[in-house]
């Protein structure tokens, strides 16, 4: 699950302690729940992308899920309203390359248009993308595409509809000057729109805070 979103400024040191040590603990509680990872914005926006990884696409539909989402905490129904621009995805990982999770990413959201799909997964997986990890400052490349829309609950009713994911491009690594490279040269805008993608929306993030489910258990 893809979360993109900006929080009112007043609001943002109360944001962060709640997600720390409140939000992401409960969600990791959920069964299914494997990390989640929440990162900050040094180079475009929105401010915050929050990555939650699951076992399997359904437990994002289990009633356990479903049941916290439609009963907020106190808390939790105090920060709703101060969300802005929420976008959530259900995505199935397409392709994963490299190994571990690098403190910075680049992140490159994009739709594909009908009839480029397919020739645009084929250069993302068997071209460009397996070769990454072995660049210098790379760890790891992950490509995303929407599985499923997200239901509405009681949480998205305080703080707004949310905005979908198509597809979604994903590289963390050790160096922010390699990523960089990435964004403005490999994966540029006109790089992708050449092959297909329309819509490209790319930022580069730090990550700053991440759990994992069996810390929540020990």
């Amino acid at each position: 699950m893809l979360l993109f979103f900006d929080i009112v400024q007043d609001a943002i040191p109360e944001h962060d302690e709640w997600h720390t040590h409140e939000h992401l603990p409960e969600r990791m509680s959920i069964p299914g729940f494997v990390r989640g990872t929440r990162w900050v914005a040094f180079n475009g926006q929105p401010r915050y992308f929050v990555m939650y990884e699951v076992d399997r696409l359904a437990t994002l539909t289990s009633n356990a899920y479903l049941e916290r989402l439609n009963n907020p905490s106190p808390w939790t129904s105090k920060m709703m309203p101060n969300y802005r621009g929420m976008t959530r995805g259900f995505c199935s990982v397409a392709g994963s390359f490299g190994f571990g999770l690098g403190h910075a990413s680049l992140l490159i959201r994009f739709s594909p248009a009908t009839d480029t799909g397919p020739s645009l997964r084929k250069w993302l997986l068997q071209g460009i993308l397996p070769q990454l990890p072995l660049r210098q400052g790379i760890g790891s490349v992950h490509l995303f595409e929407g599985a499923s829309t997200p239901p509405m609950t009681n949480e998205q009713r305080i703080r707004g509809a949310d905005a979908g994911v198509d597809w979604a491009l994903l590289v963390t690594g050790y160096s922010e000057d390699a990523l960089a490279s990435l964004m403005q040269v490999d994966f540029g805008n006109a790089q992708l729109e050449k092959r297909g993608a329309s819509g490209v929306l790319g930022a580069m993030y730090r990550m700053e805070y991440s759990i994992i489910e069996r810390e929540v258990h020990a």
